[in-house]
């Protein structure tokens, strides 16, 4: 990987920086106050739009910045030029803007050639993209890998232009570059991985992608405050492509990573929905279903798809890895999907900070999830004389006492302790502080 992707190590947070933590931030503000500062950013799979949005990254974690040449062959795809824009407008006769880059970046057609032309409306028509189904918003279009250029603008404003002499100005480059990602390895008593992605590759779009990048920094955040079990590598990279390139890079150490899971649409108001790997019952998908089931509130569990985000790439036959995806309103499910409606309003705050708790759960779980044997397996042991058993009979077990039995029972070295917490059905910080009573009354030890 070192020979092919150029590492760019700018410089680090230092101690004497004030950082704002956002994992610590129980109002969600300093997460949405993020995704202000990105949100007018136009982004794309390759360019300086990239770079300046893990620039502010790198304002909370300590990021490096990769860069991967165009032209390299990573699988059956090759890396694109770079694209990078400077303006882009339609003016009208009288030298109006009717259209124009600077309002919105989802004006343009991402990754439109360089253009300068006068044309009438007819002529331009076949390069104008709109929405008639949400006619007064502003739809996201690409055209990655097809030589072309074109505006997207809303469908009420396509119907109000007037025949007239146009002009049109794609002021962009188009050439040999980089691909751009960024990385993080957070190392842990362990050699064993837990892989975070998100994709960072859309323009002036809140809930897909800007809330996953949020949360994703927010959780390497967290992590970086305490000492894993696991080794946590954050991949922060653009769609496909960037997932893609990634794992042609490192295919010798992804047998590395037993878990992880993609994070997108994660700061809209709805209930939160995840989508398994395609292995289907990997620890990662049992402790996001045992997160979501016990939380109580309204949610989704669907089966593995080939059609998503990024896990299609890490869950294709090849690697098979453990790689679910976290969002809250599945893509495409939500009305503002990929238009200039997923905006600075569709996001909430509360929502981010919803997402990032149950993201924390999830990997407490995976963090403590040990396999235990009993020391005296023989009957159930004296709890009394531990001090584990309240003296006065004839009242029923609490919640630690089902606990403190269940894991004794339970830990013959074959269970888990997610295995013991979902067949009793308690919570996960019942059994977690059930184990560690046990464990350090010397009637239990890891196996």
């Amino acid at each position: 990987m070192d020979d092919i992707a150029r590492h760019v190590d700018l410089a680090n947070l230092t101690d004497e920086e004030e950082v704002v933590d956002l994992s610590a931030d129980e109002s969600g503000q300093a997460l949405y106050q993020f995704v202000v500062d990105m949100y007018p950013i136009c982004r794309s799979i390759t360019g300086d739009g990239v770079r300046r949005t893990i620039d502010l990254i790198r304002n909370y974690i300590p990021l490096t910045t990769c860069e991967v040449p165009s032209g390299l062959q990573v699988f059956d795809w090759t890396v694109p030029p770079e694209w990078n824009v400077r303006d882009a407008y339609i003016k009208n006769s009288a030298g109006e803007r009717v259209v124009d880059f600077k309002r919105s970046n989802l004006h343009l057609l991402n990754y439109s050639v360089p253009v300068r032309a006068r044309m009438t409306l007819d002529e331009l028509k076949p390069h104008l993209y709109t929405d008639p189904e949400k006619p007064d918003w502003i739809p996201y279009r690409t055209s990655y890998y097809k030589a072309t250029w074109g505006f997207c603008l809303p469908h009420n404003q396509l119907l109000a232009m007037r025949e007239d002499d146009y002009e049109v100005c794609v002021d962009a480059s188009l050439g040999p570059g980089h691909l751009t990602y960024g990385e993080l390895r957070v190392p842990g008593r362990t050699s064993e991985e837990v892989l975070i992605s998100c994709h960072i590759c859309h323009p002036s779009m809140c809930n897909d992608n800007l809330s996953g990048i949020a949360v994703a920094t927010a959780l390497a955040q967290h992590l970086c405050n305490m000492e894993p079990r696991y080794t946590y590598r954050f991949l922060f990279v653009p769609g496909t492509i960037g997932s893609i390139t990634w794992l042609a890079l490192n295919e010798a150490r992804v047998g590395r990573v037993k878990h992880g899971f993609v994070l997108t649409c994660v700061g809209d108001p709805g209930p939160m929905t995840y989508k398994r790997s395609r292995r289907g019952n990997t620890e990662i998908d049992r402790a996001w279903s045992y997160v979501l089931e016990q939380c109580a509130d309204p949610h989704e569990i669907q089966d593995f798809s080939p059609y998503g985000y990024d896990e299609r790439q890490y869950c294709s036959p090849g690697f098979d890895l453990p790689i679910g995806t976290v969002m809250r309103t599945p893509f495409g499910k939500f009305a503002e999907y990929h238009s200039s409606a997923d905006n600075l309003d569709f996001v909430r705050p509360d929502a981010l900070r919803d997402t990032l708790s149950k993201v924390i759960a999830t990997i407490d779980i995976i963090e403590n999830n040990m396999y235990y044997r009993s020391v005296k397996p023989f009957c159930e042991p004296r709890l009394g004389i531990y001090g584990l058993y309240s003296g006065l009979g004839g009242l029923a077990a609490g919640d630690f006492q089902l606990a403190l039995l269940w894991v004794l029972n339970m830990s013959d070295g074959e269970n888990s302790l997610l295995d013991i917490a979902e067949r009793a059905r308690l919570s996960w910080g019942t059994i977690k502080k059930a184990a560690v009573a046990l464990s350090e009354a010397g009637l239990i030890r890891s196996s």
